[in-house]
């Protein structure tokens, strides 16, 4: 059987990530930031084949897939979306923990939204179809749905995600060692890019885009 790896990469910076608000749902756009950032991506993407391209459906995923220089040979993949918060969109978690005190998304999940385990198994479906593609995968998200992902491809629980920082415009490389699912480079992002995922004094374990 081959192992595929598979490359994750997180899109580049929106006007909520910036700021820490939770963006699952809202569909908007790159600022000028993420997407200089996204075309970062496209030169560490230059001179690697891949045998699929997958892409969240959102347009920030798929805006950063295609200034990478990919959108030609993406798959849309609906299972990829960003985790739904809920009546928690568009909130930051020092808001939210005005109400409920020490909240996290990991722990506590969103009401009328996702929980951990509900966004671990849309991951589990996207691993299922990962290890069947026959070479390395390119795969466009977001920040929570990638850091599931990685758990969960290394057999952890869907909320150790929770100790996976990512950062917008961030590259990371999932593969094996021998027979064991590993996480083989996490959250290598260009310079310059530092800490691109949360706003100053926001938390970035616990906002996402």
């Amino acid at each position: 059987m081959v192992r595929s790896e598979v490359w994750l990469l997180r899109h580049g910076e929106t006007e909520w990530s910036a700021s820490g608000r939770h963006t699952g749902t809202t569909d908007i756009p790159l600022t000028e930031r993420g997407e200089a950032a996204a075309r970062g991506l496209g030169d560490r993407l230059a001179g690697h084949e891949f045998a699929r391209v997958l892409t969240s459906p959102l347009k920030r995923a798929r805006d950063t897939c295609t200034l990478a220089g990919l959108g030609d040979a993406a798959e849309v993949v609906d299972d990829l979306r960003e985790w739904d918060y809920g009546d928690y969109e568009g909130r930051t978690t020092a808001s939210i923990r005005e109400e409920h005190p020490g909240w996290t998304v990991w722990a506590d999940g969103c009401p009328a939204g996702e929980s951990a385990d509900d966004v671990g198994a849309r991951a589990d479906r996207v691993i299922a179809d990962l290890r069947g593609s026959g070479g390395p995968v390119a795969v466009f998200a977001h920040g929570h749905l990638l850091r599931v992902l990685a758990a969960r491809w290394s057999g952890l629980p869907a909320r150790a995600g929770a100790v996976l920082a990512l950062d917008t415009a961030a590259l990371s490389v999932l593969g094996w060692e021998r027979e064991q699912p590993v996480i083989r480079r996490w959250n290598s992002i260009l310079q310059g890019c530092e800490g691109a995922g949360a706003a100053p004094g926001t938390a970035n374990a616990n906002s996402s885009t």
